[in-house]
């Protein structure tokens, strides 16, 4: 990306075409919400604070963020907190990255089902990796994950697939053992994408059968399983972690993004949106792509998730359920105490501080004082 960057945003993108999209496309009320917050965000129509420094008297407004998390200016903090408490739930052994795809040929029905069919996907992955785990041919022990839901490629077309955290190795079932795997992923992953083939179609079968999916017209869905269940389901092994702390360096910059952060964005030229993406077809190259600010638009909306819905949960051992009990045992047998999170009570500027090695509340004009919040900003008072 040696590209210079003119500071376009997707706020500003939003700003310049979002009107015209919204008059000329059918949008639901929920994908309109998050346009709007992405486009208010950090500016008067979100309200402030003034803020006075202690030493030589400076004013300044700060706007609020709109906390949205499909923002690419927000939840940095959030996503800081959030790693360092990981910290306390990773146990002390090497870990392994796992991706489900679900083939293309799903995506409409997919896309037309979020909820359910990425509730069907979080379930058949987790169940087919424990129930091959459990294997004694593989490693004959119970594992746990953290799994991450990611609904976009590269050039934001629309590419629904699961990052699993996986350790390498789990508890026993009698509770007395920590069972190691080898160096290599412990479930063959021609093995792992039958199983996972096998559970998301009868799992999708099953959910249209009860009448909880809606199906395209042109959609057969008989048809479409006997064909899908004579395919290869995309299960990749990544490289694996060597510890926590590069679990936790991966996932702290990697759960909590969205479909495209501002650093990609290039410009605005001639109506077109020019973007930085990595051509994974290509040896992972970074490349320019240019979409119509309309198409760019439309492939940003894909990937907004259902209101209220989880992307980032976790399963067997390192499930909420088991931290007392299963996830504490696994401690004991490693002979392992928890790590205490770095961040927890802190404030947002706090951690930047640590993080950054810098003081955001500095006066930016005497460089002496800090500036405090003097008082609160409604929208109406900005307008």
């Amino acid at each position: 990306m040696k590209e210079s960057r003119d500071k376009t945003e997707l706020a500003d993108i939003i700003r310049r075409f979002g009107d015209d999209y919204i008059i000329s496309h059918k949008i639901s009320h929920h994908q309109h919400k998050v346009m709007e917050a992405i486009k208010n965000c950090r500016t008067p129509a979100m309200g402030g604070h003034r803020n006075e420094c202690d030493q030589c008297g400076h004013e300044d407004i700060s706007y609020n963020s709109c906390r949205n998390r499909h923002c690419p200016k927000c939840g940095q903090t959030k996503q800081l907190k959030w790693a360092d408490k990981l910290a306390s739930s990773l146990m002390p052994v090497r870990y392994f990255h796992i991706v489900f795809t679900l083939p293309h040929e799903l995506s409409e029905i997919v896309f037309s089902n979020q909820r359910e069919c990425y509730d069907i996907l979080f379930n058949t992955s987790v169940k087919s990796l424990q129930q091959a785990a459990l294997n004694p041919e593989y490693l004959g022990a119970e594992t746990g994950c953290m799994a991450v839901l990611h609904t976009w490629g590269q050039n934001l077309k629309f590419h629904p697939h699961l990052h699993l955290i996986v350790p390498a190795g789990g508890l026993t079932v009698d509770g007395i053992e920590w069972k190691r795997s080898s160096k290599k992923f412990f479930v063959p992953v021609k093995a792992l994408s039958k199983m996972f083939r096998a559970k998301y179609l009868e799992k999708l079968e099953h959910a249209y059968e009860k009448g909880l999916l809606r199906l395209p017209e042109q959609v057969d869905l008989e048809r479409l399983i006997g064909m899908l269940k004579k395919k290869n389901w995309n299960v990749h092994s990544e490289p694996t972690f060597g510890g926590p702390q590069q679990v936790i360096n991966y996932l702290g910059r990697y759960t909590n993004r969205v479909a495209i952060t501002n650093n990609r964005i290039i410009s605005i030229e001639n109506e077109k949106i020019k973007f930085f993406w990595k051509n994974y077809r290509d040896k992972g190259r970074w490349g320019k792509m240019e979409l119509e600010a309309d198409e760019f638009l439309g492939r940003f909306l894909l990937h907004i998730l259902p209101d209220g819905y989880y992307k980032i949960r976790y399963f067997g051992i390192f499930a909420s359920a088991n931290s007392k009990t299963k996830k504490r045992q696994c401690f004991l047998l490693l002979e392992a105490t928890p790590a205490i999170p770095e961040y927890y009570g802190m404030s947002w500027h706090e951690i930047w501080q640590k993080v950054k090695g810098a003081d955001f509340l500095l006066c930016p004009v005497c460089k002496k004082g800090r500036m405090i919040r003097k008082e609160k900003i409604e929208v109406h008072q900005l307008n």
